[in-house]
């Protein structure tokens, strides 16, 4: 598999770091095949950074399952290079089965000819075990290549055993199951107990990517506040009805009416060919 390398320039890369966790000093740890999360403290989570490019509608895809390209060449540079300042990256089942996604980092190395980028861990969501990987699917075929790493896939403790031939395949490449607590009837999982795990498996940032469903349960009044950045791409198109849109519930007053949602703070734009990225931070007020 030949992917090329993007580069990402100097002066727009200065504008994202006030938004960014502070720059990794080594690889993202090697796993042991421990099938279950260690303890870690209930304080102990990553640094989040959630971005994801949408429609001035607010969408990301046309309809659930559709791929869709949104970014230009200039902001898709961008995610890449986000993704050589994060641990790990972090998508949903439905963005796994739909995209079948490479999750790694493509950024051109800015040292010896012979330098690599640090590649993020993915973070599969699945709790239902939906996701029926092989050795050909892209982001194993990446880390056979050693252009990527295996994911960690979160499974729901009280489901099956997953299927040993999918476990020896993800072992032996590097990456595992970890199981969490939740019903495995249901397709969500607490976000604290995800980012625990992940902080526990050594990984100290994070970058959610989506899907729709992942992206506003995120951004909704129970967990805004885990957030410590966000940073999104608009490009100049519409979508439509019927697309997946992002659209955390709204909030509620004590006499029951309706408030927005959230709010950002402390914002940025940074243009990006035809592209606009916005940047800032949830206002603690809408957490």
């Amino acid at each position: 598999m030949s992917e090329s390398t993007l580069t990402f320039p100097e002066a727009d890369a200065r504008k994202l770091e006030p938004h960014l966790p502070p720059r990794r000093s080594s690889p993202a740890p090697t796993p042991s095949s421990s099938s279950t999360r260690g303890d870690a403290p209930p304080d102990s989570l990553p640094f989040v950074t959630l971005t994801y490019a949408t429609s001035l509608d607010s969408a990301l895809a046309l309809a659930p399952g559709t791929r869709t390209t949104l970014s230009g060449p200039q902001s898709k540079a961008m995610t890449h290079y986000l993704r050589s300042r994060h641990a790990a990256i972090c998508v949903g089942v439905g963005t796994a089965l739909a995209d079948d996604p490479g999750l790694n980092c493509r950024i051109a190395p800015s040292g010896s000819a012979n330098e690599r980028p640090q590649q993020p861990r993915p973070i599969i969501i699945d709790p239902r075990q939906r996701w029926a990987f092989t050795s050909q699917s892209k982001v194993m075929q990446l880390a056979r290549a050693g252009r990527g790493l295996a994911p960690y896939i979160l499974i729901a403790a009280a489901g099956p055993e997953p299927p040993a031939e999918r476990r020896r395949l993800l072992e032996e490449l590097g990456g595992k199951y970890i199981s969490l607590g939740g019903s495995p009837s249901s397709s969500v999982m607490e976000w604290r107990d995800i980012l625990r795990a992940v902080k526990a498996e050594g990984l100290d940032s994070i970058m959610v990517e989506g899907g729709g469903q992942v992206i506003s349960s995120l951004l909704g009044a129970a967990n805004a506040d885990l957030i410590n950045s966000v940073i999104i791409t608009i490009a100049p198109t519409w979508l439509g009805g019927g697309s997946v849109f992002v659209a955390p519930a709204r909030r509620l007053e004590g006499d029951g009416n309706p408030v927005a949602a959230g709010r950002l703070v402390d914002t940025a734009w940074i243009p990006l060919g035809e592209d606009v990225v916005l940047c800032g931070r949830i206002s603690k007020a809408t957490c």
